[in-house]
């Protein structure tokens, strides 16, 4: 950008002479900086927003935070759509086997039951479901440490407490991570984590492919960052557990979800990709769980 100044700026004003012309180079030079920081700090779409994950078609609502709790998750689910909650329960899984990998996976899947049994306020459901939870830490275990607060939580659900329940429920699954580390079992803590995650994302799928709103589409996966925070927790885990045969189908799901979720080129998602993503968790799920 050059500043050239060949006449008055008023027509009372004598010609400039070269000094003065020299002394508005610096000026010209500090205007065009100040004009190229501005283009380079326009502000950008937000990388967990539906305008960033399916395309400038819809206002950009965030469906999921990094605070967020999968019964945040649910609950956030349930305003967005017309949820028939009992109608996404799953079979009771298998009993535990001596594979202590899958077990902390099921048992992860299980507090994702926990969580969709809360939001139907159903209390037999959600004491069938503990005496399960129960099992399943019997083998982690951490059995006898979780059993008071699991028998506390099926008696408030049957006094009716949802309200008490949710906190109560939420921190039960916090402490089952917490005692896990203490036994120095990183790896089962994680993959609780996980399959807590993973079962409410297949809860929310089916949510969503049942709901005809365009806009709520990309609400399937809650967010592309969602997924590369789920597929960064699956990196912490030890290697031979990362390779083993059991955990492979968990990454390779991950890393096709957010490969299609997050490929703007793609444009909005249609109801056949909402479809596939759905059927993906759900095989996955019954796979490692109830099989």
């Amino acid at each position: 950008m050059n500043i050239l100044v060949s006449a008055p700026l008023y027509p009372s004003e004598p010609f400039l002479n070269v000094t003065s012309h020299r002394s508005l180079l610096p000026l010209g030079a500090a205007l065009l900086a100040v004009a190229q920081l501005s283009a380079q700090i326009q502000p950008q779409a937000p990388a967990d927003t539906i305008a960033a994950s399916a395309g400038d078609f819809v206002a950009r609502t965030v469906f999921w935070t990094e605070d967020q709790t999968p019964a945040d998750f649910l609950e956030m689910a349930g305003q967005h759509t017309k949820a028939r909650w009992r109608t996404l329960y799953r079979p009771q899984p298998p009993n535990p086997t001596a594979d202590r990998l899958k077990a902390a996976f099921t048992l992860g899947s299980l507090i994702g039951e926990t969580f969709l049994i809360w939001q139907a306020g159903d209390a037999q459901q959600f004491r069938n479901n503990n005496q399960d939870v129960v099992q399943y830490c019997r083998i982690l275990g951490v059995g006898e440490k979780m059993r008071p607060r699991l028998m506390a939580q099926a008696k408030m659900a049957e006094m009716d407490e949802w309200k008490e329940l949710r906190q109560e429920i939420v921190d039960g699954h916090q402490e089952i991570i917490r005692l896990l580390r203490e036994q120095m079992d990183e790896d089962l803590a994680l993959l609780v984590d996980l399959g807590a995650w993973m079962r409410s994302l297949e809860i929310v799928s089916k949510l969503v492919v049942e709901t005809p709103e365009v806009d709520k589409r990309p609400l399937c996966i809650g967010s592309p960052a969602l997924l590369a925070d789920l597929r960064q927790d699956f990196a912490k885990l030890s290697r031979d557990t990362r390779r083993s045969e059991l955990m492979q189908p968990v990454i390779l799901v991950l890393r096709e979800l957010e490969r299609v979720w997050a490929d703007e080129r793609l444009g909005p998602p249609t109801s056949g990709m909402v479809a596939r993503t759905h059927q993906q968790l759900r095989t996955l799920m019954e796979d490692l769980t109830l099989k």
